[in-house]
């Protein structure tokens, strides 16, 4: 039989610590050759999208995939997971919550192996719905004590940073404008929606570690070219699904400053495949797409607690 899991149940029973260690543990396994994901399939349709992201853990015995509308501006996401041997349906579980917490664990497992040790201070461009696990993943795995945060509403930027600061216990500053916001940071998160780059890269120190964790389309960009050709590192989650998807990688490439055989897999630098950053000095950048598997090593983990807890509500299927 599977479980029904809902979008209260997830809040309570997914932490970010858990979310870095399972998400951190799926790339590692990746690159041990053992799971697989797939880039993101978009269907379009007269008044928007359907989007499916599937993925396996072979270890674990899992299979399954995240599949999301966009209808008049609405996003509503599911996760779907299989037994890889029965085929039998595990779960059914909302998926914004989760989504929202894997998204902020991938940058986190970036910034473990990118950033500096020494980081200290966070400048971060863009203030809404996924910026705050961003945050909170990023604290996770350093010891900020700083945090400059950058929208275009001052009431947005201000709120963002009033609620910030009272959850994370650490001062968070709402800055004018996005330039303020990188100088002296030693991580940069962008984290919006926009189709024209909003950092540049004149504007980074060295030794900064740049989390691109807001475009999934190849007409965004967040980053201007120097920004990317600055980078003597530059990681991805899924290379398959970056030349697809990631508009300041396609553009850069496109340009010939960049080539996609000089870019590496997160799941090659958990692994140790790849080496991490290799100096204080070198800028570092990871793009974050968001793939399957992450979504699909949470909602696994979030089953396992739920069967332990008596969460969720039984799906007696007849097939």
């Amino acid at each position: 039989m599977a479980l029904f899991l809902r979008e209260h149940e997830v809040y309570e029973l997914l932490t970010m610590e858990d979310a870095l260690r399972v998400v951190e543990g799926a790339f590692r396994a990746w690159g041990d050759g053992q799971a697989i994901n797939r880039p993101r399939t978009r269907l379009r349709v007269p008044k928007g999208f359907l989007q499916l992201m599937p993925a396996a853990l072979l270890e674990e015995g899992v299979m399954g995939f995240k599949a999301y509308t966009i209808v008049a501006g609405r996003a509503r996401f599911v996760v779907l997971l299989f037994d890889i041997g029965s085929g039998e349906l595990l779960a059914l579980i909302e998926a914004d919550r989760l989504g929202q917490m894997r998204t902020g664990a991938a940058s986190g497992v970036a910034a473990r192996y990118l950033a500096r040790e020494d980081a200290r201070t966070v400048g971060i461009i863009g203030v809404g719905h996924q910026a705050e696990t961003q945050l909170q993943a990023i604290c996770a795995v350093r010891k900020i004590q700083k945090i400059k945060a950058y929208s275009r509403t001052a009431q947005r930027r201000e709120a963002f940073a009033e609620k910030m600061s009272k959850q994370l216990g650490i001062g968070v500053l709402p800055i004018e404008n996005a330039e303020e916001a990188v100088g002296d940071s030693e991580i940069v998160i962008t984290i919006t929606t926009a189709r024209e780059p909003v950092l540049q890269g004149q504007w980074l120190s060295a030794g900064t570690c740049v989390l691109a964790a807001g475009s999934n389309h190849w007409m965004r960009r967040e980053l201007d070219t120097e920004a990317v050709t600055r980078a003597s590192l530059i990681v991805v989650d899924d290379l398959e699904q970056a030349k697809i998807e990631c508009g300041d990688l396609i553009s850069a490439v496109e340009s010939g400053v960049v080539r996609w055989e000089e870019i590496h897999e997160l799941r090659h630098i958990v692994s140790g495949c790849v080496e991490g950053r290799r100096s204080p000095e070198e800028i570092t950048l990871f793009e974050s797409q968001g793939i399957a598997l992450e979504d699909v090593a949470v909602g696994a983990h979030v089953l396992r607690l739920a069967k332990d807890g008596q969460w969720g509500e039984t799906l007696e299927l007849s097939v």
